[in-house]
């Protein structure tokens, strides 16, 4: 769950650290008071781009940190570590936002990492709705993923989906191979051609660098020359380096005659000149070896042009050339035995279609057989939520063909009223009735759904009193498996919850700030009775009697 969010300098907070429990968490104060930068903090944490006109008037930066504990980290480390991150040590997680006037920047366990990671942590982390924030909820494909939920079908979608990427992919061959047949003789032509041409070269990138180095040798032997040769007539010519360091030594020599413990001092003179007499062996060696042979030199020069020709025709290297050399082996061999090739992908296309029909079948089987009983279950919720002669229906459909979800889809139908027709839940105008669907569907997968932290921002709008309660009692129920938090401004709701926080604004020093702190007791009555939108003691003992479980 979330137990710390931490806010600095987002719109009208200046500080905010707030400590979360478990259970059914309600946020509440007037409107404008700030609510929403709590859920705008959230959906940072999720991910969502954002704007620096968020950083609150006169600072550079702002940020939100949020810390979590988990139950179970290994969704979590798999995504940590498919994106190169060390997995959690513990079950803390922790993400950090700043947001700047130039650059944002995100962090996970003090890590920089990618907005797209952060959205990825962030669907296993956090699921958050608001009043219009449905749009999951009317996905036909997130509906069957529900349905496979509460099915307890997801190893069965898994085999599924193995078999039909490998179905498809050898579909996707076979007509590539049927293609080949439009091939034209000009294009055989174009491969052999390639082919021959890469082949004859023998190529070996290893010997690149070697072959370079040589051609570069040969082709500047006769500077190589010249140079070796005064460089070895500069150390052995007449009046060269070894022989005025003859002198050197001889006067070095009458030194140490004269005073001996100079010697320690005068050491290194031989061991210079038996390095430089050393140096004059080995540059005479060395200009004695560059007598290259022109036919050699203008082999190499041949041998290097040859590999530059081919790079620039087929790649910038030459293990990109033996790349496309294969490419264009593999594609004359496609085209010249794609008889053979067509019959041996025709039979492993429909040995695959054999697998891949008897496993959507038994996924299909899992669905039908688990269809009615969701559309029982979300009926119940919805009941219990107002809707006391609505009808809901999860129809399955079967497709001609299959797809990547299965033999069939899936479009959850809804009836407000008896009498008249069901319609898709794409098709629901009220926000109201579509926000109490959603929890209704939320409550009847409650078991199934492994996200930690919900987040209703509002949902109990454009709802009655009793509904209210209602839905605060739904939220409560599902405060026993998820922590959830509720920013609400229905009394009904916010005295049910397990804990209770009011934001609110405030002026110091000229300046305007939101804070958020708990209520409990007497407080806690007082903010219901602000909600209640009353005074005196009938509104203190309605809303007493709120609170009375």
């Amino acid at each position: 769950m979330l137990t710390l969010l931490k806010i600095r300098n987002l719109a009208l907070v200046d500080e905010l650290a707030w400590e979360l429990g478990a259970g059914l968490i309600s946020v509440t104060g007037e409107t404008g008071a700030g609510k929403s930068v709590i859920v705008g903090a959230l959906k940072l944490v999720l991910g969502e781009r954002a704007e620096k006109s968020l950083i609150r008037t006169g600072e550079e930066t702002c940020s939100v940190e949020a810390v979590f504990e988990l139950k179970d980290a290994s969704d979590i480390n798999a995504i940590l570590t498919d994106g190169g991150l060390d997995p959690c040590d513990d079950t803390q997680l922790i993400v950090r936002r700043v947001i700047g006037q130039t650059a944002n920047r995100q962090f996970v366990n003090d890590s920089p990492v990618t907005l797209a990671l952060l959205k990825r942590l962030g669907e296993h982390l956090v699921d958050l709705h608001g009043p219009h924030d449905h749009q999951s909820l009317l996905s036909t494909e997130r509906q069957l993923s529900m349905l496979d939920a509460y099915a307890g079908a997801d190893s069965a979608v898994a085999n599924y989906r193995e078999i039909y990427r490998t179905w498809r992919t050898k579909s996707s061959e076979l007509e590539e191979i049927r293609h080949a047949e439009n091939a034209s003789e000009q294009e055989l032509d174009l491969l052999r051609h390639q082919l021959q041409e890469i082949d004859s070269a023998n190529l070996k990138p290893e010997d690149e660098t070697d072959l370079e180095d040589r051609w570069r040798r040969a082709s500047n032997s006769s500077r190589l020359v010249e140079a070796a040769a005064a460089s070895v007539s500069a150390l052995s010519g007449d009046d060269g380096i070894l022989e005025r360091l003859t002198e050197v030594q001889r006067l070095v020599r009458d030194l140490e005659k004269l005073d001996p413990s100079i010697r320690e001092r005068t050491a290194s003179l031989e061991t210079a000149c038996m390095e430089l007499q050393d140096l004059e062996s080995t540059l005479t060696d060395y200009a004695d070896e560059l007598d290259i042979d022109p036919a050699e030199a203008a082999t190499l020069e041949e041998r290097v042009n040859l590999l530059e020709s081919l790079k620039r025709k087929y790649g910038p290297s030459l293990s990109d050339v033996l790349s496309r050399r294969e490419a264009a082996a593999a594609r004359l061999d496609t085209i010249e035995n794609r008889g053979e090739k067509i019959e041996t992908l025709e039979r492993e296309l429909a040995a695959q279609r054999t697998l891949l029909n008897a496993e959507g079948k038994s996924l299909s089987t899992l669905r039908r057989k688990a269809a009615p009983k969701l559309a029982k279950e979300i009926s119940s919720q919805l009941k219990d939520l107002g809707f006391k002669q609505s009808s809901f229906e999860t129809p399955l459909k079967s497709l001609a063909e299959p797809a990547a979800q299965g033999l069939e889809s899936i479009e959850f139908q809804f009836g407000p009223n008896p009498g008249e027709p069901l319609l898709p839940l794409r098709q629901i105008a009220s926000s109201g009735e579509i926000s109490r669907v959603m929890l209704a569907i939320k409550s009847a997968l409650a078991d199934q759904d492994a996200t930690p932290l919900m987040v209703f921002d509002e949902i109990d709008a454009n709802v009655g009193g009793e509904v209210a309660r209602a839905v605060g009692l739904k939220m409560a129920a599902l405060g026993t498996r998820h922590q959830v938090v509720a920013i609400t401004h229905f009394p009904q709701v916010a005295a049910i919850a397990t804990y209770h926080f009011v934001v609110e604004k405030e002026v110091s020093a000229g300046r305007t700030r939101s804070r958020l702190y708990p209520v409990h007791g007497e407080s806690r009555i007082q903010e219901l009775v602000r909600m209640l939108g009353g005074g005196g003691e009938q509104a203190r003992a309605m809303a007493a009697s709120l609170l009375v479980p």
